[in-house]
């Protein structure tokens, strides 16, 4: 328990040059405390045949997929094609991806046509640092 609360602490004071040092499974347990900070139930899906969604968010009856890029380029259209496809399977109300980083030109004219939130870099650091001190 106390090696969990050690792991969660040091999560929540994360900074973005240490978010960019994280390797996929830390970028999914910073986001999971994150959201958790704002008030959602979290559940992390499997590691593979994750159907397009790394986590799964619920508040106020709503759910929210969401797609976790940990990237040191930008984000292709790829993790928005599979965020797509994972709201049906799903069920969700909402879709996101998040990034450590920036979206190609692709990747948001696709998330605009199909409501797909998009959370990069600058927003992702305004978030935690609001809400995880």
């Amino acid at each position: 328990m106390y090696v969990k609360f050690k792991k969660n602490s040091a999560l929540r004071k994360s900074n973005i040059e240490q978010i960019d040092l994280m390797n996929g499974v830390q970028f999914e347990e910073f986001l999971t405390e994150l959201f958790k900070s704002l008030g959602y139930r979290v559940k992390n899906t499997p590691r593979s045949g994750d159907y397009g969604a790394d986590l799964i968010l619920r508040k106020k009856g709503r759910t929210v997929a969401i797609q976790a890029k940990r990237y040191k380029g930008n984000v292709g259209i790829s993790a928005v094609q599979e965020i797509i496809g994972a709201q049906k399977y799903y069920n969700a109300d909402d879709i996101w991806v998040v990034t450590n980083s920036y979206y190609s030109k692709p990747a948001t004219n696709l998330a605009a046509v199909n409501n797909v939130k998009l959370i990069g870099r600058e927003e992702l650091i305004k978030l935690s640092q609001r809400h995880l001190r």
